[in-house]
């Protein structure tokens, strides 16, 4: 499997040759990134092993989606090194589904495969969504979108999927839905995941592993070792939500 490296601080990009299988699927070393005089990330280290799913958690305008753009290759002028092994794909807040496009030809769009009408139709049916392949998607609920969102991730096989905020404009009883979808998928497939969310319950009820960036860095970092499928009302999943609130500042009496 190729690696591709980012040295970060020129975005340029190359192929640099076959990993171990152990190897992370994600390292990053000595990631910053500025905005005219303000730092917004210092001195990042990070890896995500394959198979992981990370929860990536911060006050608004912490960073988090300036690191998760790093790691898509989207966002430049970065210091550091970056380097993921295999096939990234993202699936954005707003699903990003191009309007003058039916669903099945959004998720072919730009794929790369011998029969892209085939794996669309295989990943359509696996978010629940085959019957809509024909639709515009301005005729698609929010759930549906966002599954089809998630389809065209999927398609593509990625071994990095990251997710930037994908569930936070959806009603709460189709978030549900979602995350169990999600958490199906990730299990089936295995990719190693980084979520960005502002959900401390969303991250807990989902990741293997939690962030929290503070100040432009990982503040705090925490191993879930709850069994799934998780509960909010079980003790462990309780104390760790106080923890995650203490650390971004959220107090019983209200934000400190």
């Amino acid at each position: 499997m190729a690696t591709r490296i980012l040295e970060l601080n020129d975005t340029r990009a190359e192929v640099v040759g076959t990993s171990a299988d152990q190897a992370p699927v994600a390292r990053i070393t000595g990631l910053g990134k500025t905005f005219g005089e303000r730092e917004v990330l210092t001195d990042i280290d990070l890896e995500i092993e394959r198979g992981e799913f990370v929860a990536l958690l911060g006050r608004s305008g912490s960073g988090k989606s300036t690191l998760l753009r790093a790691l898509a290759g989207l966002d430049g002028d970065h210091t550091g090194t970056l380097t993921v092994d295999g096939a990234v794909a993202v699936a954005f807040q707003e699903p990003r589904l191009v309007p003058w496009k039916r669903v099945l030809a959004n998720i072919t769009l730009g794929l790369r495969h011998p029969q892209p009408r085939r794996a669309a139709r295989v990943a359509l049916e696996e978010v629940g969504l085959v019957e809509r392949a024909d639709a515009w998607p301005l005729t698609l609920s929010g759930g549906e979108a966002q599954r089809a969102s998630l389809a065209r991730a999927l398609v593509r096989e990625p071994d990095l999927l990251l997710l930037d905020e994908p569930f936070s404009a959806l009603d709460a009883l189709t978030r549900i839905t979602i995350h169990n979808l999600v958490q199906q998928l990730w299990i089936r497939h295995r990719p190693g995941v980084l979520l960005v969310t502002h959900d401390v319950d969303e991250a807990l009820l989902l990741a293997d592993r939690t962030l929290v960036l503070g100040d432009g860095r990982i503040a705090h970092e925490t191993r879930i070792d709850l069994p799934r499928p998780r509960h909010r009302d079980h003790p462990g999943f309780l104390a760790l939500r106080r923890e995650l609130l203490a650390e971004l500042g959220v107090t019983p009496e209200g934000t400190a």
